[in-house]
């Protein structure tokens, strides 16, 4: 029986692997992915499956987003390749694969909404999307239809930071020490839940689940400067008429909003930074994930680690088969 299902753990199917040859520059981060092999060849990610007993995996989406890969139409049809076979191993694979969470692109929000109904059709749990599409927000009005259409659907957001080499300070031509990806990819998703929030997309939709990569990144350890700057500040004075501070009337505080999101705990073994975001989104909205397989053991790195920071937190027997497998099953099925 299982007992443990990793709820974020990323894939090339391999039609899709297979047209990446021809679509995306081998450059960069992504000519490390391409030569990751458990990231694409299933026997190689079977191995280390096979390491863990009673373990199962929830397959997304592998970065880059589609929307980095071609234009609007370009872009939907990587989508719909990728959720082709994202369908197919979870059909061939169940014992391995329970779930799946779909591919979408936001670059065309009518095309984006056929292919969230044309992806549940083929029994995705909800979709993957990126922190930002080419720059622009998620809060862009333009992206709107398409959170409408995934709240219409009851299913779930998984929300993953993207962030190239952009420089760490202005007189620097791109990130150094690989700052981007560290420190940058958790900020990244700390903006986006933060642009989210204010948008009113949770008022819009109180029943819209997003789970957060990484813990939901800055939020828990810095939930004491949220409730001081943003609760107590924007409820006691009166902004500027030129201040940016509220988009649109939100019926909560902000700190309430952010306690609305999930979040897995794809931290790479940290006890501490676990038992920090557990405290801070409580034992039902944390998920066991993993982040397989970007580590330079193809996964099991992460794996091994973050099930014994789960286990070195000592938790009771029922919070620990929660975040191990029970609070996914609620997730999807809420």
């Amino acid at each position: 029986m299982t007992t443990a299902i990793d709820a974020w753990t990323h894939i090339f199917p391999p039609a899709y692997f297979q047209k990446l040859q021809g679509v995306a520059s081998a450059t960069g981060p992504l000519k490390r992915w391409m030569t990751l092999k458990s990231l694409y060849d299933l026997d190689v990610r079977f191995r280390i499956m096979d390491r863990f007993e009673n373990y199962a995996q929830v397959l997304t989406p592998s970065m880059p987003p589609v929307e980095e890969l071609g234009e609007a139409d370009e872009a939907a049809a990587l989508a719909m390749l990728m959720n082709n076979g994202l369908a197919e191993l979870v059909a061939r694979y169940p014992a391995r694969f329970p779930y799946f969470v779909g591919a979408l692109s936001f670059l065309d929000a009518d095309l984006a909404q056929r292919e969230i109904e044309r992806a549940l059709g083929l029994g995705a749990k909800g979709f993957q999307i990126c922190t930002h599409v080419r720059g622009r927000p998620l809060d862009d009005p333009a992206f709107l239809p398409i959170f409408d259409a995934i709240a219409k659907a009851n299913v779930p957001i998984w929300l993953h930071p993207v962030r190239g080499p952009v420089p760490d300070y202005p007189t620097l031509p791109k990130s150094k020490y690989e700052v981007w990806w560290c420190f940058g990819w958790p900020y990244e998703s700390s903006v986006a839940m933060s642009h989210i929030v204010f948008a009113g997309l949770f008022d819009r939709h109180p029943g819209l689940r997003i789970i957060t990569h990484h813990l939901g990144a800055m939020i828990p350890y810095f939930a004491g400067r949220i409730e001081q700057g943003w609760d107590l500040e924007m409820g006691t004075r009166t902004p500027p008429a030129d201040a940016d501070l509220l988009p649109v009337p939100l019926k909560r505080k902000p700190s309430d909003y952010f306690k609305m999101f999930y979040a897995d705990t794809a931290l790479s073994g940290s006890a501490g930074a676990t038992r920090c975001g557990l405290d801070y989104f409580g034992g039902r909205q944390v998920l066991f994930a993993s982040d397989f397989p970007y580590d330079a053991e193809g996964g099991s790195y992460l794996v091994r680690e973050t099930l014994r920071a789960i286990g070195d937190l000592k938790l009771a027997p029922a919070e620990h088969a929660d975040i191990l497998h029970g609070n996914l099953r609620r997730f999807i099925a809420a």
